[in-house]
C-alpha cells in the first residue's frame, strides 16, 4: 500500500491541517516526525475547529494511531494540556490512538527561557522564534544532552541527564543574565509530568515496521514549511530542524523506501510568519486585501503574517529538493475577486536574471522579483468540488502555476472544510 509524506512547500501555514486531516481518511497511521509545538495546525469539521500543535492531525479521527516520532522535539507539558483540551471537545485519545516515540528529545523550560533571552538580546538580527524552545531543544539533541521520553521511565538516569544538560545551560544563562537553573525543581516536574507521557511511550521505529509490513497506509505529516528548512530554507531565518520530506523516514525510525508519494501543500499566494527574505511581498492595498481575505494570522503566535504574490521560482526549488510528487493547491479562493494575479518567474540580482533562490542571505535579500501579469476573475471559487466549478481564468491560473513549478496538482483546496477539495490524482493510489 502506498504511503504519503506532506510537507509544507513554502515557508508553512499553506493548510497542511485540513490536507493532512482529508488524507487521513485513507489512512491507517499518521505521524508527525520533525518540529514542535511552534507550529501550529487548524482542522475545521462539521463547523467544529480543532487547533493542534503537538499532535498529529489524526487524532481527530476516530479508528486511527496517531505517531509522535523521534524527529520531533516535544513539551510534555504543552502535550497534556493539549491532550486535556481536544478531549474537551469530544475527541478520545488513548495509549491505543496515540504513541510516542521512546527517543524523542523533550523541550524543558529551560528551553523556552533560554530562546527568549537570546532573542531579546539578540541585536544584530532577530530570527523571529516562536519563543517556546524548540532551537534549544534541538541544540542539546545534537549535543548529546537531552533528556529524552525514555529517560523519564528511571530516575537515576534522569537525574544525570540533568545534570549534564545543566553543566551547559547554567553556562549559557550566566553570560545572558539568568539565574542558575532550579535543578530540584526542574527534577520534581519532570517526575510529575512523567507517569502521564510515559502511558504514551513505544518503540515506534518497531511499530511501524510492523504497520508497514502489515500492508497499513502511513502518513507523514510535517510541520512548517519547505522554506524554513535548517539546510534548504531562508538560513538563518529558519526553523532547527530538517523539515524537507527526506526527514519523514529519519524522523520515524524507518528506510527511505518507505516512502511512496510526496505531497506538498502550496497556497495559491505566499506568506511568511516573522523574519527573513520575501521577494513576492506586497505593503500595498493588495498585500492587505490578502491578508484579510486569508485570514492571514499565525495559529501559535497570532503575528500578522506578511503576504505576496505567488512566487513560482521558490516552490519550484522546493519541489526538487523535497522530491514532490505533487502539489496541493491551497486557498484559491481567497484570489476571487482581484482583476489581476502575478506570478513571480524570476528574480533579478545586480543585472543577472536568476531562476532560482541564491543560498547568501544577503543576495537572497537584493533579489527583485520578475513577473508574469494574469487575468483574474470575477466569480467565487468558495467550495468549488469539480474542475467544472471553477472560472475558466482560475483553470487557467492553476494550469499556468503547475507548468512553472514543474510540478502537477494533485489536490485542489477550495475553503478550510475538508470536502471543499477537488481531487485529481490520489496519492495513495498504488
Amino acid at each position: 500500500m502506498a504511503n504519503v509524506v506532506v510537507v509544507g512547500a513554502q515557508w508553512g501555514d499553506e493548510g497542511k491541517g485540513k490536507i493532512v486531516d482529508w488524507l487521513s481518511e485513507r489512512a491507517d497511521v499518521i505521524c508527525r516526525f520533525q518540529g514542535g509545538h511552534n507550529a501550529g495546525h487548524t482542522l475545521v469539521i462539521d463547523g467544529e475547529v480543532y487547533k493542534l500543535n503537538a499532535l498529529p492531525s489524526g487524532v481527530v479521527r476516530g479508528g486511527k494511531l496517531s505517531v509522535i516520532g523521534n524527529g520531533v522535539v516535544l513539551d510534555p507539558w504543552h502535550l497534556i494540556n493539549e491532550i486535556d483540551s481536544i478531549r474537551g471537545q469530544g475527541v478520545d485519545i488513548t495509549p491505543e490512538t496515540l504513541m510516542i516515540a521512546e527517543n524523542t528529545p523533550l523541550i524543558l523550560p529551560i528551553h523556552g527561557e533560554l530562546d527568549r533571552a537570546r532573542e531579546a538580546q539578540n541585536s544584530v538580527a532577530k530570527i523571529g522564534t516562536t519563543g517556546r524552545g524548540i532551537g534549544p531543544a534541538y541544540e542539546d539533541k545534537v549535543g548529546r544532552r537531552s533528556v529524552r521520553v525514555a529517560d523519564l521511565a528511571d530516575d537515576e538516569t534522569l537525574e544525570k541527564r540533568v545534570d549534564r544538560a545543566l553543566v551547559h545551560h547554567d553556562a549559557l544563562r550566566r553570560g545572558l543574565g539568568l539565574e542558575p537553573v532550579d535543578r530540584a525543581r526542574l527534577l520534581a516536574d519532570l517526575r510529575a509530568i512523567a507517569p502521564k507521557i510515559l502511558e504514551y511511550a513505544a518503540p515506534v521505529w518497531k511499530v511501524l515496521n510492523e504497520q508497514r509490513k502489515a500492508g497499513k497506509r502511513i502518513l507523514f505529516e510535517g510541520a512548517q514549511g519547505a522554506l524554513l528548512d535548517i539546510d534548504f530554507g531562508t538560513y538563518p531565518f529558519v526553523t532547527s530542524s530538517n523539515v524537507i520530506a527526506g526527514q519523514a523516514a529519519t524522523g520515524v525510525g524507518l528506510g527511505p523506501t518507505a516512502i511512496d508519494f510526496v505531497l506538498g501543500i502550496v497556497k495559491a499566494y505566499t506568506t511568511r510568519v516573522g523574519e527573513g527574505p520575501f521577494p513576492t511581498e506586497l505593503d500595498d492595498a493588495d498585500g492587505q486585501r490578502l491578508g484579510e481575505r486569508g485570514r492571514e494570522f499565525g495559529t501559535v503566535t497570532g503575528r500578522k503574517r506578511r503576504c505576496g504574490w505567488f512566487d513560482a521560482v521558490l516552490v519550484r526549488q522546493t519541489c526538487a529538493t523535497s522530491g514532490v510528487s505533487g502539489i496541493s493547491l491551497t486557498k484559491l479562493d481567497v484570489l476571487d475577486g482581484f482583476e489581476e494575479l502575478k506570478i513571480c518567474t524570476g528574480y533579478e540580482l545586480d543585472g543577472e536574471t536568476l531562476d532560482y533562490l541564491p543560498t547568501a542571505a544577503e543576495a537572497q535579500a537584493r533579489c527583485t522579483p520578475v513577473y508574469e501579469t494574469m487575468p483574474g476573475w470575477s466569480e467565487s471559487t468558495a467550495g468549488a468540488r469539480s474542475w467544472a466549478d471553477l472560472p475558466g481564468e482560475a483553470v487557467k491560473y492553476v494550469r499556468r502555476i503547475e507548468e512553472l513549478i514543474q510540478c502537477p496538482v494533485a489536490l485542489l483546496s477550495t475553503s478550510p472544510e475538508r470536502e471543499d477539495t477537488i481531487l485529481v490524482t490520489d496519492p495513495f493510489a498504488d
